[in-house]
């Protein structure tokens, strides 16, 4: 406990000293809070507001997780394919890098104006934003797994099935958490970024319409929501990981004793 107290104080410290000089500066500098509010005015209208923030965290939640789901069974599905055999690799990888180059900016309002203003552009905006990150660590896990215990296995009469199940697959899970960890603080600002670009509820309408109110306290207010809710999912990553992977970190911890 003593050393995750002396791991978060630094970081702790970094934020409280940004903090103290914005506050400054807001205070000092004679900017209206119009244009840059201090951070107590933006925690004070974020109390003031709770409400109407938790109402539209929540459609901005679902939709985040939804798409997050769905990019997990994409990305994992992908990976299988892109691990059964070289040629499956060849084409699908060169796909799957230029689907990253698409614009968010562009796809956002494009997937609007195919789906509607309902949950389903949302939620296939997160997927095509995170399944990326998912599908490289579960390709790379896969193929990382040991020869050998694959051969012992081969030797004993296991077929292909079974060798994933057993080694190839438990192999990965370190990889796909860290896959995970990076597509998890992509996810919750996609889904606001599809609101934004059009939706009836949701951080990115409650921004949009704050901002159209020159109201930048409750538009930061939000962003503070936003911030809170992608490092609680970041969170959860390494809670998941420890319950369903936890030989892996005690045998990190073994190797950073010796």
């Amino acid at each position: 406990m003593r050393a995750r107290v002396l791991a978060v104080l630094p970081p702790l410290a970094i934020v409280a000293l940004l903090f103290a000089i914005w506050q400054l500066y807001a205070n000092l500098s004679g900017i209206g809070d119009d244009v840059l509010p201090p951070p107590s005015r933006v925690l004070s209208v974020s109390w003031e507001n709770r409400g109407d923030l938790w109402s539209n965290t929540l459609p901005t939640l679902r939709a985040t997780l939804l798409g997050f789901a769905l990019s997990l069974v994409v990305g994992f599905v992908l990976a299988v394919v892109i691990d059964s055999s070289k040629a499956a690799r060849r084409a699908l990888m060169p796909v799957l890098v230029t689907s990253q180059t698409l614009p968010i900016v562009a796809i956002a309002p494009l997937m609007i104006l195919w789906f509607g203003f309902d949950l389903t552009p949302k939620v296939l905006l997160v997927a095509l934003v995170t399944f990326f990150p998912i599908t490289i660590a579960f390709a790379e896990g896969f193929a990382a797994s040991d020869p050998d215990a694959e051969a012992l296995l081969r030797s004993m009469g296991a077929g292909r099935t079974r060798i994933f199940r057993s080694v190839r697959f438990p192999t990965s899970l370190p990889f796909f958490f860290a896959g995970l960890r990076i597509a998890i603080t992509y996810a919750v600002v996609a889904a606001i970024f599809a609101e934004y670009a059009g939706a009836s509820e949701g951080l990115g309408i409650y921004m949009q319409n704050a901002k159209n109110s020159f109201r930048t306290d409750l538009v930061l207010a939000a962003v503070l929501v936003t911030t809170l809710l992608t490092l609680s999912l970041f969170a959860l990553t390494y809670a998941l990981e420890r319950i369903a992977i936890p030989w892996y970190r005690l045998s990190r911890q073994g190797g950073r004793e010796r």
